[in-house]
């Protein structure tokens, strides 16, 4: 089979569906592979590491189309390069799928087969597989680089011969992937965390990384079957706005990173809230391009409200693209690893696997 993919839109997408370290693993159960020129090479994957592994190049992305059977992606391609797909052919990736519906619909009309990676069940034997994890994990260690870098105090407590430096204390909203390793940077750093979730599941976790874990009075465990958070009663959210309340009153920096799949962000962080906030606190919203987890945030901009510094950018991940670039192709030949019959040499879409059943747009 012929595996290929198409250049991001680099303007958005820094990161590539396909390495040269996981080509030679392609290569190795038998596909062909083919890439358009310069493929790579933003991120310093120069052609030829390519062509060593015996990765084929085109001039044109037109003459790609002609050729593959399976294309791998970032993100769904802009609707130019969506009107060059072919009957029969497959599209791999993280296809937006709730927002992407028309585009999605149209593609399926042409006998398109679609798999949209972030629709994964919560199951071990997806873990290998699990772009959101592996992407999440970078998010949060890099939100907690960005909030420091913002703020203009030091992290850890420093004991000088002029005094005490105390240190700073951070608060983070949603202890998933992207919040647990934003623990774990922000405690590796020196700094007091502290860290709130409604999955009652997460107090565990977020106490093994050393956080202290803020538990809404009377709260219930509010988790999905897939292990995703559930949307709140509106008693929850009312406890849940007068812990934070208090809370924020002795927090310097706040990253945000509650999601709900397919729905727009929770406003957690409300306006008076942020008035509770000494000036010179930072808001690191990772919930930004979903409206945010504040009533502030806006993507791509630092937003100064009585003193406090709300930003969020749009992918963060394009500030890490070859470290996310890595796990995203690994994740995703792990996924046609186990789409895919050695003995046919041949795409087998079973719908009695859970994997494939869930990704496959129907």
């Amino acid at each position: 089979m012929n595996l290929a993919s198409i250049i991001e839109n680099r303007k958005t997408e820094k990161r590539v569906a396909l390495t040269p370290e996981i080509a030679k693993k392609y290569l190795s159960l038998g596909f062909k592979i083919s890439l358009p020129k310069d493929y790579g090479i933003h991120l310093g994957f120069n052609d030829q590491e390519y062509k060593n592994s015996g990765v084929n190049f085109f001039d044109t992305e037109e003459e790609l189309f002609k050729n593959a059977e399976i294309f791998i992606q970032l993100g769904l391609p802009d609707n130019e390069k969506l009107s060059l797909f072919k009957e029969k052919q497959t599209l791999i990736g993280s296809l937006n799928a709730f927002s992407n519906k028309e585009k999605l619909e149209n593609l399926k009309s042409k006998k398109i087969n679609c798999f949209s990676l972030e629709l994964l069940p919560r199951i071990t034997r997806a873990q290998s597989m699990d772009i959101l994890s592996s992407q999440a994990n970078l998010a949060g260690y890099k939100a907690v680089i960005e909030a420091f870098q913002i703020y203009e105090k030091a992290i850890p407590m420093m004991m000088t011969a002029a005094g005490t430096i105390p240190a700073a204390k951070v608060l983070v909203v949603g202890a998933g992937v992207a919040g647990l390793q934003a623990i774990a940077t922000a405690k590796r750093m020196g700094a007091v965390v502290f860290a709130t979730d409604v999955r009652m599941a997460s107090k565990e976790q977020v106490e093994s990384l050393g956080g202290k874990f803020l538990v809404v009075e009377g709260s219930e465990n509010l988790e999905t079957d897939g292990g995703y958070a559930k949307e709140t009663s509106d008693d929850f959210k009312k406890k849940q706005d007068e812990l934070l309340t208090e809370t924020l009153k002795k927090i310097d920096i706040v990253i945000c990173t509650a999601l709900i799949p397919g729905k727009e962000a929770p406003k957690i962080i409300k306006e008076q809230m942020i008035k509770n906030l000494q000036s010179g606190s930072v808001i690191y919203d990772l919930a930004a391009i979903q409206g945010g987890n504040t009533v502030f945030t806006e993507v791509d901009q630092i937003i100064e409200k009585n003193g406090v510094k709300i930003l969020g950018e749009a992918n963060i991940l394009n500030k890490l693209p070859v470290s996310a670039s890595n796990l995203y192709a690994k994740n995703v030949f792990n996924f046609i690893s186990n789409l895919y019959d050695k003995e046919t040499k041949k795409l087998n879409i079973n719908l009695e696997d859970e994997i494939i059943e869930k990704t496959l747009i129907k």
